[in-house]
């Protein structure tokens, strides 16, 4: 997922995928322990895409911290 499609989301639809992204990594490192993961890249992807959405929703969330 790009950083721009991230910041076109609302912080709980970031929120959400961010839940689902780390069960999808958790399932995959469950299959990379069993010898069932075929494309370890996968792995790589998933924790950039964890790690993306965290630092836009940290931003977000500073910027409203800043507002009040």
């Amino acid at each position: 997922m790009k950083p721009s499609e991230i910041r076109d989301l609302k912080i709980e639809e970031i929120d959400t995928k961010l839940a689902d992204a780390r069960e999808e990594l958790m399932n995959l490192r469950f299959q990379q322990v069993s010898g069932q993961l075929t494309d370890a890249s996968r792995l790589r992807f998933v924790r950039r895409d964890i790690a993306r959405m965290m630092t836009i929703a940290g931003e977000r969330k500073a910027e409203v911290e800043g507002e009040a």
